[in-house]
């Protein structure tokens, strides 16, 4: 069984920010090219993944973290 994981500040934001646009995390991955598994790294912190991170933050226009 899988423990959960805590959401970071940035991984809320990203949350708040995809139900304001009416999309799950599959349908935004898969709009724009991104690994699921790096979206749930940066929703939970578990890797810093800069690249993706910037990415993100651009596509939901989120302030950089």
């Amino acid at each position: 069984m899988k423990s959960n994981r805590p959401v970071t500040p940035f991984g809320w934001a990203i949350k708040q920010r995809l139900a304001e646009l009416q999309l799950d995390q599959k349908d935004f991955c898969k709009l724009h090219g991104i690994p699921p598994y790096r979206l749930s790294n940066l929703i939970h912190g578990t890797r810093k993944a800069e690249r993706y991170r910037r990415l993100v933050a651009k596509l939901l226009d989120l302030p950089p973290t």
